[in-house]
């Protein structure tokens, strides 16, 4: 099997394998794809939480993404941890150098825990300078409320917040549904035209770390081999339903999903 295409993945490293950096190339390889990398920090954490962040020297994170891209040029880029305000301005002038149109903003702001990762200055350059400049922005509930200042409790308040960050420059909005407490999952996309609303078993598991890293990169995937957004968040979606499904009990805390739900073994290897 060859890979169907290279997707670039500017990220924070998560020790324990669950979140972040591994999460994507799990996710991204899973999929079919070729994964190419920029860390943006390094964490040391298990399931149970995040011990310290180690951050990456923005200069160091530019020329990651400029090195890399001059030799493989990505067909899609998916944009997770940005730790700082120097960070998020270092990778928006790489990103005008690499000139890529397929872009996915994960906007790591808010710990499993519920505490902030982002100072007030961070959010508000991604509000204001980076959200413009990608193709889709895929907040939780927490993150959107921190991007919009509004309290969201139903759909019809997500929906609400999308429109705010559509306001504010984004072309589409993804706002995942999780954090809402309902039987069923309905994560809401947004832009000038449609508002999509993906409806999904919602199934109750603690092993739920790494779900927001996971999504952004399927859908990363999905876009850098050409399918549609519709399609592409759609596909992202099922990928992480099944993951969490699985229901892999690993650790004593919040657990990872398991990213090998979509591959099937030649039977020369089992």
């Amino acid at each position: 099997m060859f890979p169907k295409s290279k997707v670039l993945i500017i990220a924070g490293s998560d020790s324990s394998g669950g979140a972040g950096i591994q999460a994507d190339i799990k996710t991204v390889t899973s999929l079919g794809c070729y994964a190419m990398t920029a860390i943006t920090a390094v964490t040391i954490q298990n399931t149970t939480g995040v011990k310290s962040i180690i951050p990456i020297n923005p200069i160091a994170i530019s020329n990651q993404i400029e090195f890399t891209s001059k030799d493989i040029k990505p067909n899609a880029i998916k944009v997770g941890m940005l730790h700082s305000k120097q960070v998020i301005s270092a990778v928006i002038k790489s990103l005008k150098k690499i000139k890529v149109k397929k872009i996915v903003l994960d906007p790591v702001m808010v710990a499993k825990g519920g505490a902030k990762l982002l100072n007030d200055h961070a959010i508000s350059d991604i509000k204001n300078k980076l959200i413009k400049k990608i193709l889709l922005i895929t907040p939780n509930i927490p993150e959107a409320e921190l991007l919009t200042k509004i309290k969201i409790n139903s759909t019809d308040e997500m929906i609400t917040a999308g429109k705010i960050l559509l306001k504010l420059g984004a072309k589409n909005v993804l706002i995942k549904g999780g954090h809402l407490h309902s039987n069923q999952m309905n994560d809401i996309l947004l832009n000038k035209k449609i508002v999509k609303v993906f409806k999904s078993k919602k199934y109750r598991s603690y092993n739920t770390h790494g779900t927001g890293c996971t999504l952004s990169s399927a859908i990363t995937a999905n876009l850098s081999c050409g399918k549609d957004l519709i399609k592409s968040c759609e596909l992202g979606i099922k990928y992480v339903n099944e993951a969490i499904k699985s229901n892999l009990n690993l650790g004593k805390g919040n657990g990872p999903i398991n990213h090998l739900n979509s591959i099937t073994l030649n039977k020369k290897f089992k």
